[in-house]
């Protein structure tokens, strides 16, 4: 398939950038309160204008005749389609930021790509940070939390939109129909964001940072309007209304589902959901424990620390109320531990995700329970999801061994090229792309305005890597290549 029959195919790329168009026109929304920021109102309307039009254009020229694809090359292209779009996004998200002057274009791409990952590191100075971009910054955060896609399908849908929303991906389908899955997951999130910014406003919060707040923990963004994050209110309340959106934002949206339905017999059986709480039994504790031994907290606070950080670190938010450059190691480790485990799968969190590294330990207690036991038995192995029982066959096992190999591989090499690149020790280069691939925003330090470009680049792919699940990414740009091979070929002949 050369270019030109790929693009005839691909009219989707137009709705997509027709729709990024709109929704960086957003922030415009925030001027009549703040009317003396209206001279940034063209940072935004420029690239709108230019992403709505030229998202027309590709839309009208690139008519398309969706049964002819074969189904596996639908899928390829699909990838390549959804990557597209996530560049696009990524570069006019960033357009605001360098056309009002804040940011240079390295600095302004990767808050866009912080924005849209749903990561939440900054090379932003917030304090001095004008509210129209603020706002810019968790509303990338709340829509690329659902993503592009999901978006799209919630007001329009074609014959491709299931390949689309597969390859961005999107495990769960809740209704037989897409566009009312992606509705419903819509209605869902506008009522916690309603919620959220309600209760916020209760515990003291002005109303515009009660919304930013709750679009980026409902995201598990982590993007803050304060310096010190969560950490400058100084408040339990705050504290606790945040642990309640991070902990619906890491949660599958087949789960909230069935909670919005209130059939919780169902959601204590899902095997992710029991293996959290596992997970949070274990890891405040520990976290308590070795913060009250080594900073001499008192019991009470190291507790109240431990819960909210290490609620915000499995959910890949990102949101912290305190400094952790005085933290032991033993604590930061068991911080890139957490954040290497990541979210729930299917939610809006980053990371390995809950549901692998289950099906992990699953698979190797099995293992190991074969060797001590020799008996030649054969039992079918099973987990629990929203949908119901699923089997734990071999195509599932592998899935999950490559998926986490390729992960750990690029954490590696991505740590090293960290401490290449910003000159830091490994620990701190292993605490931070950690939280870059797990898409989760803490930082020891090493991520602000005076950062390299080169270290801004690394960061970048981790994000892109970790927020599209690697294999996107791979099959997205093993498609591109296979277009330009040949077209290279058919200009040849």
């Amino acid at each position: 398939m050369t270019i030109k029959q790929y693009f005839s195919n691909c009219n989707n790329i137009g709705k997509l950038v027709l729709m990024i168009g709109v929704l960086i026109a957003a922030p415009l929304a925030v001027l009549p309160f703040y009317p003396n920021e209206a001279h940034y109102a063209p940072a935004f309307l420029i690239p709108s204008l230019a992403s709505i039009i030229l998202g027309l254009v590709l839309g009208l020229m690139l008519k398309h005749d969706e049964s002819s694809l074969q189904w596996r090359r639908t899928m390829q292209y699909s990838s390549l389609t959804v990557l597209f779009a996530w560049c696009y996004g990524f570069f006019a998200g960033s357009l605001p930021f360098v056309i009002s002057g804040q940011l240079t274009f390295i600095q302004a791409l990767f808050e866009a790509v912080s924005g849209w990952t749903t990561t939440g590191l900054s090379v932003m100075d917030v304090t001095v940070t004008p509210n129209i971009f603020l706002f810019h910054r968790s509303f990338m955060q709340f829509c690329g939390g659902l993503g592009f896609v999901m978006v799209m399908v919630m007001f329009i849908q074609g014959k491709q939109s299931m390949n689309l929303y597969n390859a961005e991906g999107h495990p769960d389908k809740l209704m037989p129909n897409l566009k009312r899955t992606a509705q419903i997951i819509l209605v869902m999130y506008l009522s916690y964001l309603f919620g959220g910014t309600l209760l916020y406003i209760l515990m003291g919060m002005n109303p515009f940072e009660s919304l930013l707040h709750t679009m980026s923990a409902l995201s598990t963004g982590g993007f803050s309007t304060r310096t010190d994050s969560i950490g400058a209110y100084g408040s339990l309340g705050v504290e606790i209304v945040t642990i309640v959106l991070m902990l619906i934002g890491t949660t599958n949206f087949a789960v909230l589902m069935l909670i919005t339905r209130m059939k919780f017999s169902q959601v204590q059986r899902v095997s992710e959901i029991r293996f959290m709480f596992v997970l949070l039994a274990l890891l405040i504790p520990t976290t308590a424990f070795a913060l009250f031994s080594r900073l001499y907290m008192s019991a009470s606070e190291s507790i109240r620390i431990a819960i909210f950080n290490v609620v915000s670190a499995l959910s890949t938010t990102g949101y912290s109320n305190v400094s952790y450059s005085d933290w032991p190691p033993f604590s930061i480790g068991i911080f890139i531990l957490i954040m290497l485990i990541g979210g729930g799968l299917g939610s809006t969190a980053g990371g390995i995700k809950l549901n692998r590294i289950y099906l992990l330990l699953r698979v190797t207690g099995e293992n190991i329970r074969k060797r001590l036991n020799p008996a030649r038995n054969v039992t079918v192995h099973s987990y629990y999801k929203a949908q119901g029982k699923a089997l734990i066959d071999s195509d599932t096992v592998a899935d999950t061994m490559g998926f986490i190999s390729c992960y750990l591989v690029i954490y590696i090499v991505g740590t090293l090229l960290m401490t290449l690149t910003a000159n830091v020790t490994l620990t701190e280069a292993m605490f931070e792309f950690a939280s870059t691939l797990g898409t989760v925003g803490l930082s020891i330090g090493l991520t602000g305005p005076e950062t390299g470009a080169a270290t801004l680049i690394v960061q970048m792919v981790g994000m892109v890597l970790g927020r599209l699940e690697i294999f996107i990414v791979l099959i997205g740009i093993h498609s591109g290549i296979s277009v330009l091979k040949q077209r290279l070929q058919s200009n040849i002949k």
